[in-house]
């Protein structure tokens, strides 16, 4: 057994038994295989072994890969995007999880009214208030949310966020709890419209956690990849 499939196989057991141990379908938590700076054979051994959906930070690099990759895969932008970057972004993923500008956003919704679609997108959350991180604080998520929701080509899908790291899952606990409540209150206010929030929370060392407080999006690089 190789070394990506020994791995996929593992976090996807672990994905499964932290689905079952708060009541929840396995099926509702997706992995997001984070490949930044992972050679395309990798992602390749990976997609060999069922990994569908990969998450890449630098739109340059992930450009290249996706253009020589099977169609059928899919993309999730999840590093943070400057504005002149957001057609080639807008271009070329499923998915971009990083939206916490107006400005970004809007360069997003310019390219896909132009190519006439839709681009789902997450808004990214500064939970844990660090002035080192992108992302809205919390109490500006719904002023930034009713802000997408004009803009035609994107459709609002959930949060993303990126908790302080800690060495000690249960202490990360308590910020993935704070994001699924604003979530909960976000769309009791209509900014998912009929459908359930998305939450991308959740990496490495704490993905288990993340799933029994709800996420529907782990990104897991190290764990599946090793160290770049």
């Amino acid at each position: 057994m190789t070394t990506i499939k020994n791995n996929l196989e593992k976090i996807n057991g672990r994905i499964y038994r932290a689905a079952r141990k708060v009541g929840r379908e396995p099926e509702e938590i997706r992995l997001v295989a984070v490949s930044k700076r992972v050679p395309i054979d990798l992602i390749n051994e990976a997609c060999i072994h069922g990994q569908k959906l990969f998450g890449e930070n630098y739109p340059q690099e992930a450009v290249d890969k996706i253009s020589r990759m099977e169609s059928e895969i899919k993309w999730h932008f999840i590093g943070h995007l400057q504005s002149n970057k957001a057609s080639m972004v807008a271009g070329a993923f499923d998915v971009v999880e990083t939206v916490d500008r107006l400005k970004i956003a809007m360069g997003l919704n310019k390219f896909m009214q132009e190519n006439g679609k839709i681009l789902p997108v997450l808004v990214q959350v500064n939970i844990g208030r660090e002035t080192q991180k992108s992302g809205v604080l919390p109490e500006e998520a719904w002023e930034l949310s009713q802000e997408l929701l004009k803009l035609k080509n994107l459709q609002v899908r959930g949060l993303m966020v990126m908790p302080p790291f800690l060495p000690d899952p249960e202490a990360v606990r308590p910020f993935f709890k704070q994001t699924r409540g604003l979530a909960l209150t976000l769309q009791d206010m209509g900014v998912f419209g009929d459908r359930s929030p998305e939450l991308s929370m959740g990496m490495s060392g704490d993905y288990e956690v993340a799933i029994e407080e709800g996420a529907t999006l782990v990104r897991v690089g190290t764990a599946l990849f090793g160290r770049r």
